[in-house]
């Protein structure tokens, strides 16, 4: 009866350790985070047409994503921004919204670099997306869109192991062609466009990566 009770003991053992082993590879491989960030824009000064031209400075920009983390320091996310910049005080009235999806590679060189302070930590992120460009009043009808590639560098500063404040500075580069001027140039917009936010990143699964 003893050699059984041991025999039982043993095998539950064994489940308990092959179950908490497979637990943590889960977490080890399936690490979600969630993005939400606000802040401001620029848009390039080349891409618009001569005569028209923005603040150099814009509110608001709003960025949102999922991120998955392939491992500590690998990850891909998908994202979506929309920003809306207006015309400087020398230019035609106009107002554009400029919406963009992007899929992106984030890197995680923190443990690299080895020398940040403990809670802080930086991302670097890249990828291909699409823009949607939209004139508001006046030049509602010149709408474009068109590929982009974008890039920027995050500093994280950690809460909790689940919660971290976050900055990011980030260029999107327009692959637009040039358009016409008369038909669907005034009060759009094709070019280059410089983003800064500010936001939260928090764990959708748990966080051993955070």
């Amino acid at each position: 009866m003893m050699s059984i009770f041991k025999t039982l003991k043993h095998k539950l053992l064994i489940v308990i350790v092959f179950f908490t082993t497979l637990s943590f590879a889960q977490k080890d491989t399936n690490k979600w985070k969630a993005q939400i960030a606000l802040g401001v824009n620029s848009p390039l000064q080349s891409g618009f047409v001569e005569g028209f031209e923005s603040k150099s400075v814009n509110f608001p920009t709003v960025n949102a994503g999922i991120q998955y983390m392939f491992k500590r320091q690998l990850g891909a996310k998908f994202d979506f921004g929309f920003n809306r910049f207006s015309n400087g005080d020398n230019s035609p009235e106009f107002k554009i919204n400029y919406s963009r999806i992007n899929a992106q590679i984030v890197y995680d060189p923190t443990e690299v670099i080895g020398f940040l302070p403990q809670r802080i930590g930086l991302v670097t992120h890249a990828g291909p997306g699409y823009t949607f460009v939209k004139p508001l009043g006046n030049y509602s009808n010149n709408k474009a869109s068109f590929l982009n590639v974008m890039a920027g560098l995050e500093v994280h500063y950690a809460l909790s192991e689940y919660m971290s404040l976050y900055t990011d500075v980030s260029y999107i580069l327009g692959l637009g062609k040039d358009f016409d001027p008369i038909i669907n140039g005034f009060g759009s917009f094709n070019g280059n466009l410089l983003t800064v936010t500010f936001g939260i990143t928090f764990s959708l699964s748990g966080c051993h990566y955070c």
